[in-house]
């Protein structure tokens, strides 16, 4: 990975998107060795929105399985990878990341260097994982996922070992809080069942 900012990457991308539609496939093309971080990035975008945050779920079993094989960059399936996105909206998610990028990229810098493909396959895990949680049918439960997600792939991106412990604590708690709603939701079924 590179030194670059994320946030410069990203405005760089849009430097170059063709007018009108992009694609997935031009999208990974572009972004070559940074691709898996910016498309977890995105995707956890995406996961914010309630109703289309089970389709960012969907999606990123794809980069997190191809992580957890170490795959050198995310490779999606013909008809995914060749569907069209307006270039306006593709746009507008990065005008809104950017900001909030430029401001954390002032505290995260590359530090605690992790061994490259362990670091890869752990996130690969943990953001199947955190997919899971995009599914869940309670209001609103999509928005810690998606933020934990952004913060995982921007940790991942920047090289922070700091920030991405940080981000690996946080997802298990997620995690936790999880199992404990469903160990919840179980006995409350057997109680009502008995």
């Amino acid at each position: 990975m590179q030194s670059i900012p994320t946030s410069v990457v990203l405005e760089g991308l849009l430097k170059h998107a063709p007018r009108g539609e992009v694609t997935l496939s031009w999208l990974l093309n572009q972004l070559r060795t940074r691709s898996f971080g910016i498309i977890l990035l995105l995707l956890g975008v995406v996961g914010l929105l309630p109703v289309v945050s089970p389709v960012a779920g969907i999606l990123l079993f794809i980069p997190a399985f191809q992580m957890i094989r170490a795959h050198s960059t995310p490779v999606f399936p013909r008809k995914i990878a060749q569907r069209a996105l307006p270039t306006a909206k593709l746009t507008s998610m990065v005008m809104r990341v950017t900001p909030v990028l430029r401001y954390l990229e002032r505290f995260v810098r590359p530090r605690w260097p992790t061994p490259f493909k362990t670091t890869k396959r752990v996130i690969g895990i943990v953001v199947f994982l955190l997919g899971l949680g995009l599914f869940s049918p309670f209001p609103l439960s999509n928005v810690p996922v998606g933020f934990t997600i952004i913060l995982v792939a921007f940790a991942y991106l920047e090289e922070d070992g700091i920030l991405l412990a940080a981000a690996l604590t946080v997802s298990l708690l997620l995690f936790a809080a999880g199992a404990t709603a469903l160990w919840g939701s179980i006995m409350a079924t057997i109680s009502l069942t008995s």
